[in-house]
């Protein structure tokens, strides 16, 4: 297996990142529209509209995006001497991952309550929490390019 790994570690490290962007750009944007589905009525035709985005949103793009980035990110620390796993970075790196991870299955949870009309954070609470994809997104880039320590 470590062979097929090296063999296309190119093409691995492409799709990787290709399905970091798609997630990403679905991790920042949601949370966007949860500010401005929070200021809408419940019940109203905006409500309804915003549930369509947000539930197309999670189970086309960010959803499959998230998969693919953990399974293609997995294979790549499969291929032969590409990583020090003693790096101090990679755990910053993998910790950052896990909270993307968590904050992905917070947005998830957000989407049903407001999909059940029980949501209760207001739009300062989103455009709040908006900002924490991001953050982690730069420590990431950060460790994986210039891999500090």
């Amino acid at each position: 297996m470590p062979d097929f790994l090296e063999s296309y570690y190119l093409w691995i490290k492409a799709l990787h990142i290709i399905a970091v962007t798609f997630w990403m750009a679905g991790m920042f944007y949601l949370p966007r529209l949860f500010v401005y589905h929070a200021e809408v009525k419940p019940g109203s035709e905006a409500d309804g509209l915003f549930k369509v985005m947000e539930r197309r949103l999670l189970r086309l793009i960010i959803n499959p995006a998230m998969i693919a980035t953990l399974v293609l990110g997995i294979a790549l620390l499969f291929v032969p001497d590409l990583i020090d796993f003693k790096s101090g970075w990679l755990h910053l790196k993998l910790f950052c991952v896990l909270v993307l991870v968590a904050f992905h299955a917070y947005l998830s949870n957000s989407r049903k309550k407001f999909e059940k009309n029980l949501n209760t954070k207001s739009p300062i609470f989103y455009r709040k929490i908006n900002e924490i994809g991001p953050v982690v997104f730069i420590v990431i880039v950060i460790m994986v390019v210039l891999k500090p320590f």
